[in-house]
């Protein structure tokens, strides 16, 4: 019978954003460069420029 009436409700607390650990976030960027400097070497090794051709 009361559809009419506005309930007043607490908002929901927002949720903390996750925390990786320091340790394994500096093992990710390590990891990460090491795979780019791999990746960068193969490819100029295999598809790079061949000299005198």
């Amino acid at each position: 019978m009361n559809d009419n009436v506005i309930k007043f409700k607490k908002p929901n607390k927002p949720k903390p954003p996750r925390q990786i650990n320091p340790a394994l976030r500096k093992l990710i960027v390590v990891l990460t460069i090491v795979a780019l400097f791999a990746i960068a070497w193969a490819y100029f090794n295999y598809f790079g420029a061949q000299p005198g051709v």
